[in-house]
């Protein structure tokens, strides 16, 4: 079923850990994260973004996540496509230490449309 041309685009935001964090002297990664929740709150914030759900990996995978399986997701219905590379470029623009967050960590997005509801048991 094609989607009304009103409907929200459904974007997975795949986003992976780069070597250059699991490279930082051990206790220096906090900033990264701080960076990362930043980012995430911004993301929250950006109009035209309704987050559906998350998941996180990190106690399951250890090491760099360059594509699939990622280390985390952030699911959500996004008004348009410049919304998208808005959220994405959230990586070049949010700040850990002298550099952008995508120094440390990667971000590509998948865009879609959510299923059809599965019509009831009867």
């Amino acid at each position: 079923m094609p989607a009304s041309p009103e409907a929200p685009l459904r974007v997975l935001f795949c986003i992976g850990v780069n070597q250059n964090f699991f490279d930082l002297p051990t206790g220096q990664g906090k900033a990264v994260w701080d960076g990362f929740t930043s980012m995430l709150a911004q993301l929250y914030g950006l109009p035209g973004v309704s987050v559906l759900g998350t998941v996180d990996d990190d106690q399951h995978m250890v090491g760099p996540s360059g594509s699939w399986p990622w280390t985390c997701y952030v699911l959500a219905d996004v008004v348009d496509q410049p919304t998208v590379a808005a959220a994405c470029n959230l990586f070049r623009t949010v700040q850990v230490g002298d550099h952008g967050l995508w120094r440390y960590m990667k971000i590509e997005a998948r865009i879609g449309r959510p299923l059809p509801d599965p019509e009831p048991a009867r």
